[in-house]
């Protein structure tokens, strides 16, 4: 089949755009950025993501039977705003009808709700509904937080975790979430590229820890082992936008905090997903956190894919 991935030189995407041509699919990058194919090491054609141009959103898309969409953004940033990216998404799906694409294979977020007064979680929800009102076949899959070589969250934990004596969590930290290996969701993507089924499928790994628990194995792994302290969530967003400030990037959002206290981010299905956090963790404990990741720097400063 041909394939379109927006984002397939980015993170989730560039997983699942790998497992595609090894199955032998022939796939179309949807990008602003097609200078990365190199970088990413895979021979894939690339096509502007310009959300304004309909008609070459429809020309890139054009003769592509699936499209697979991880495109979103983390936060609002500067004129980059949910509310935007959702209208954005919203024409991405329109031009995928009038292109004729067959399939949408959507990258979502677990427990997404249009009444949520979390903007990442409405926003998640409005596209959903976009894509099953488009009359498209469609699987959606709802993932929680991702791991792997390049996520964001767990590296820069055990980059603190790494350079300072003391770990802070908001509260008593015993709010839970259910992380997933990239690969394992990239895999699942692939499978719902191949079938005709429509599905709405929560992507969640095996383990459902607190994130206290969770940041005492990450140091546990990693040979950091630091005290952890509980405090007002109130300072743990001065201390995070303290320490932004100095790195130059946003480690944690408000709206962040507040769906990870919510409890959102854990699933009530059955996990779908087989690696485990701590044993990636033991076979990558070198390297993880041995670099801060940056959020700005990867999407916005040297902006990507989403």
């Amino acid at each position: 089949m041909k394939i379109a991935v927006t984002g397939a030189f980015s993170y989730s995407g560039r997983y699942i755009t790998g497992k595609l041509l090894h199955r032998k699919h022939s796939v179309v990058a949807l990008t602003n950025h097609p200078e990365r194919a190199e970088a990413s090491g895979m021979a894939v054609p690339s096509r502007p993501l310009v959300f304004d141009d309909v008609a070459g959103l429809e020309a890139s898309l054009r003769g592509c039977q699936v499209l697979v969409n991880t495109y979103w953004i983390r936060f609002d940033h500067a004129d980059t705003t949910h509310r935007g990216a959702v209208d954005d998404s919203r024409q991405l799906v329109r031009a995928a009808v009038a292109a004729g694409v067959q399939r949408v294979v959507h990258i979502s977020i677990t427990n997404p709700s249009k009444e949520s007064i979390l903007p990442y979680f409405s926003g998640k929800a409005a596209v959903e509904k976009s894509i099953e009102d488009s009359g498209m076949s469609y699987a959606v899959l709802r993932p929680t937080v991702l791991f792997g070589k390049e996520d964001i969250l767990i590296n820069n934990i055990a980059w603190l975790l790494r350079r300072f004596p003391f770990f802070l969590v908001a509260g008593r930290g015993d709010y839970r979430l259910q992380p997933v290996y990239v690969d394992d969701l990239a895999e699942l993507a692939v499978q719902m590229v191949e079938s005709d089924r429509r599905v709405v499928l929560d992507t969640v790994g095996p383990d459902i820890l607190t994130f206290r628990g969770m940041v005492h194995m990450i140091g546990r792994v990693i040979g950091r082992e630091r005290p952890i302290f509980s405090c007002p969530p109130a300072l743990i967003r001065l201390a995070a936008k303290a320490l932004g400030f100095f790195l130059g990037d946003v480690l944690l959002t408000s709206d962040e905090l507040e769906g990870l206290m919510s409890g959102l981010l854990v699933s009530k299905e059955s996990p779908r997903c087989k690696t485990r956090l701590e044993e990636w963790l033991r076979a990558h404990r070198d390297q993880v956190g041995s670099h801060y990741a940056s959020e700005l720097k990867r999407h916005y400063i040297h902006p990507s894919d989403a």
